[in-house]
């Protein structure tokens, strides 16, 4: 039983990267939704769409080879926008290579966009 889909996703999308998969599927959510929208804005995966099981549904992700790592991040810390940097250096390798995802009250996005809105919010993941 599979207790957080996110967590799935982030591991599904690395597992298969690392063996160089083009394609792969995840649990379909809409907090899953949300965070492959962030992960297709900033070009790490080509794209995906929602495929019917019968079973509630998955997306079928499509790779491009661009991801070395990706892991959610837990427990769910709060961040103010003046944390960014802090946060930046403790999950990703450089400033410029990678992204946090999190959520805000405008919706999940990157920590580059969050800094453009102006808001803080919750870590929910990392990729590079």
């Amino acid at each position: 039983m599979k207790h957080d889909p996110l967590a799935d996703t982030f591991a599904t999308i690395k597992n298969a990267e690392s063996i160089g998969k083009k394609h792969c599927q995840v649990q379909a959510t809409g907090l899953v939704k949300g965070v492959l929208k962030v992960i297709e804005e900033n070009r790490f995966i080509e794209g995906f769409e929602l495929v019917n099981d019968g079973k509630g549904g998955k997306f079928k992700v499509r790779l491009k080879g661009e991801i070395n790592d990706c892991n959610v991040i837990r427990p769910r810390f709060s961040i103010t926008k003046g944390d960014m940097i802090k946060w930046e250096k403790k999950y990703l390798p450089s400033q410029r290579l990678g992204i946090l995802i999190m959520t805000t009250p405008k919706g999940i996005v990157s920590q580059k966009e969050a800094v453009r809105l102006n808001t803080g919010g919750k870590l929910l993941g990392f990729v590079y």
